[in-house]
C-alpha cells in the first residue's frame, strides 16, 4: 500500500513537472523567434507525460497546458487554445494506452495521427466546413509541422531509452 501511495506520488509529481515545461518550453521558443506551429515544442512534455505517467495523467497535462498558456497569449485560447487543449490531452491518453501494448515509437506515431486527427475534427466543428478544409489541415498537421514531428520522433524515443536505462522507468511500474 505504501509503495503504491509513493509510486503514484512520483507520478504526480512528474505530471507537474510536464505540465511546467509544457508551458515554460513554448515560451522560450518564441523567445528566440522559433514558431511554436513549426517546432510543437508544447507538445513534447504532453507526450513523454502520457510515456512516463500514464494515460490519466497525460490526458490532464494535455487538457492543462494550453489552457495555462493561454494567459501568456500563446496560444489564444478560443478557438486555437480549445483545439490544442483537444489535440495534446489526445496525445497524452492514446500515447499512455497504447504504450501498455506497444514500443514507445509505434505508440508516439499512433497518438500523432489521433492527435492531429481530433485537432481537425475540432477545428471544423470550431470554424465550419467553409473555413477549415482538408488542406489547411495537411498544411498546419503535417507540413509546417514537419521540423517538430522530426523532432519529436527523435527525441522522445531517446528520452524514454535515458529514462528506461538509469531505472527512472523501474520506479512507476508495477
Amino acid at each position: 500500500m505504501q509503495n503504491t501511495r509513493r509510486k503514484e506520488t512520483f507520478r504526480l509529481v512528474l505530471a507537474a513537472m510536464f505540465a511546467a515545461f509544457g508551458v515554460l518550453l513554448p515560451s522560450v521558443f518564441h523567445m528566440f523567434n522559433m514558431g511554436g506551429p513549426i517546432f510543437l515544442p508544447m507538445h513534447i512534455p504532453v507526450l513523454l507525460c502520457g510515456l512516463v505517467c500514464g494515460w490519466k495523467y497525460g490526458l490532464l497535462v494535455g487538457l492543462i497546458v494550453p489552457f495555462l498558456s493561454s494567459f501568456t497569449g500563446m496560444p489564444v485560447l478560443y478557438p486555437t487554445g480549445v483545439v490544442m487543449m483537444l489535440e495534446l490531452a489526445t496525445y497524452g491518453c492514446v500515447i499512455g494506452l497504447v504504450s501498455q501494448k506497444q514500443n514507445t515509437l509505434l505508440s508516439l506515431v499512433t497518438a500523432m495521427l489521433c492527435g492531429r486527427l481530433v485537432s481537425g475534427l475540432a477545428n471544423v466543428v470550431l470554424l465550419g466546413v467553409g473555413n477549415y478544409g482538408i488542406q489547411a489541415f495537411v498544411t498546419a498537421s503535417f507540413v509546417t509541422a514537419l521540423p517538430g514531428i522530426v523532432i519529436q520522433l527523435v527525441l522522445i524515443p531517446a528520452v524514454m531509452l535515458l529514462l528506461k536505462r538509469t531505472h527512472v522507468m523501474e520506479r512507476l511500474e508495477g
